[in-house]
C-alpha cells in the first residue's frame, strides 16, 4: 500500500526525525533494524518501509554511509588512528572498517588520506558517484589563492562566544525542494505571530558535509530562532544549538555563492589555526533575499570551534 496520506506522512517524518537524532548520538552502538525501530515505536517490518520512504535509503544503507562519511572527515581533520576511528564508529575491528571504507570510496583509509592532502575541496573519490571533476594541484593552489582574496573582500569575520539558541525546526534531506521546508516553517509560525519579532530569524543547520556527502543526501535542519515559548506541531520539532565559540562570517551573497562562502570560511579557519568542534555548522539569515535589490542574502555563517 502506497504511503500517501499527508497526516500519516507528517507522523512518519516526525518519528524518523527522532531516529536521525538517535543515530547521530549512537554511531558506535547497536543500530540494528530491531533496535532503531523501537525508537520510532514501529515494528521492524513497518519501520523498514517508512524509513526508506522518507530517506530513499534502507536503514542499513543510511547507517553504513553515516559511519563511513564521518570517519572520512575524521581522517582529514583529526590526528587519530584508523583503529580509533573503527572503534568510534562501531566497526568490529580495523579490517572490517578498511573493507567497508574501500567499498565506499574505492581506496583504503590510508590511501584516501594521502590522496586528499587539502581540506577545502570536495573529495575527489566522489567523482565516480557524483561526476565531479577536480583541478590538478597547481590549479587548486590558484583557486585557493583567489578564494582567500575573495573572502578578504566579501566577508567580515569575527570570533564570537554565542549563546544557546532555541529553535523550531523542520528536517530536510537533499538540496532539492528546500523551499518547501521553509514554507512549512513559515506556515506554522505565521499564525503564532513568531515572525513579527525581528529577532526571530530563520536559518539552516548542517548535519552532513558536502565534502563527502552527495548533495541529494545531505541532511539539514531548517529552523526559526524562537525567543518566545512555543509548542511543536506536526513536522515542527524543537532544536537547540548549544552556546560556544564560533567563527562567524557576515556575507552579502547570491544563492550560488553559498558554497564559495562556506569553503572560504573553512579555509580561513585553517589558515588561522582554529579547529572545528564536534558541533554542526549553521547559518542565520538577516533578510528576505527576494526583497534585496540584487536578490542577495545577508547571512552569517557559523563554524563552531574548539
Amino acid at each position: 500500500m502506497a504511503i500517501t496520506d499527508n497526516k500519516i506522512q507528517t507522523d512518519y517524518r516526525t518519528r524518523v526525525h527522532r531516529v536521525f537524532e538517535f543515530i547521530d548520538e549512537n554511531l558506535a552502538s547497536d543500530l540494528s533494524l530491531k533496535a532503531v525501530s523501537e525508537v520510532a515505536f514501529f515494528s521492524p517490518f513497518h519501520f523498514h518501509r517508512i524509513f526508506k520512504f522518507v530517506t530513499g535509503e534502507t536503514l542499513n544503507q543510511y547507517v553504513s554511509r553515516q559511519r563511513i562519511e564521518k570517519s572520512a572527515l575524521d581522517l582529514l581533520h583529526k590526528s587519530v588512528t584508523t583503529t580509533e576511528i573503527a572503534h568510534n564508529y562501531g566497526f568490529s575491528d580495523n579490517s572490517s572498517f578498511s573493507r567497508a571504507f574501500k567499498k565506499f570510496f574505492g581506496v583504503s583509509p590510508t590511501e584516501f588520506k594521502k590522496q586528499n592532502p587539502n581540506k577545502h575541496s570536495k573529495i575527489r573519490q566522489l567523482k565516480s558517484k557524483n561526476g565531479q571533476v577536480y583541478p590538478d594541484y597547481e590549479k587548486y593552489l590558484c583557486i585557493i589563492d583567489n578564494l582567500k582574496k575573495w573572502i578578504e573582500m566579501n566577508a567580515k569575520i569575527e570570533i564570537k562566544e554565542t549563546s544557546e539558541l532555541n529553535l523550531a525546526g523542520v528536517t530536510h534531506v537533499g538540496v532539492n525542494g528546500i523551499e518547501s521546508a521553509f514554507e512549512k516553517l513559515t506556515k506554522w509560525a505565521t499564525p503564532k505571530g513568531l515572525l513579527k519579532n525581528p529577532e526571530n530569524k530563520m536559518g539552516r543547520v548542517f548535519y552532513d558535509s558536502f565534502k563527502v556527502t552527495a548533495p541529494n543526501k545531505v541532511r539539514m535542519g531548517i529552523f526559526l530562532i524562537a525567543h518566545e515559548p512555543f509548542e511543536t506541531e506536526g513536522e515542527i520539532h524543537k532544536l537547540t544549538i548549544d552556546k560556544g565559540k564560533c567563527i562567524v562570517g557576515r556575507f552579502e551573497i547570491t544563492p550560488d555563492e553559498f558554497e564559495k562562502s562556506w569553503t572560504g570560511l573553512f579555509l580561513w579557519m585553517n589558515e588561522h589555526g582554529y579547529k572545528k568542534s564536534i558541533e554542526n555548522p549553521f547559518e542565520i539569515y538577516h533578510n528576505d533575499f527576494r526583497e534585496h535589490p540584487e536578490h542577495k542574502f545577508v547571512v552569517d555563517l557559523y563554524i563552531p570551534i574548539e
